[in-house]
């Protein structure tokens, strides 16, 4: 039996939905999930999707602030990861 979301969650929720629901977001978020360590820089993926580092940055920016993704500063560049915590609560609501 599943508990009915409360107002707080749907909002939590749909901010999250209006991250993922851009194709450009949604090919970075494959694209870091199939690295062999699961994390790619600004640099790696501005090529793989063709796109300006500052447009792929501000696309980082919205998916780390919807809580989707994790950053960790390891030298001059900022490595990227899925939050996966987020995922499974994502994936649980959804189910």
């Amino acid at each position: 039996l599943q508990v009915p979301l409360e107002r707080s969650q749907a909002e939590t929720l749909t901010a999250v939905l209006k991250a993922i629901a851009d194709p450009t977001r949604l090919q970075i978020l494959s694209l870091i999930n199939s690295q062999p360590d699961q994390q790619a820089c600004v640099c790696d993926l501005a090529e793989a999707v063709s796109l300006s580092q500052p447009t792929v940055s501000h696309h980082l920016k919205v998916l780390t602030e919807a809580g989707l993704l994790d950053r960790a500063r390891q030298g001059t560049w900022i490595w990227y990861s899925i939050n996966r915590q987020q995922w499974s609560q994502l994936s649980a609501l959804l189910a």
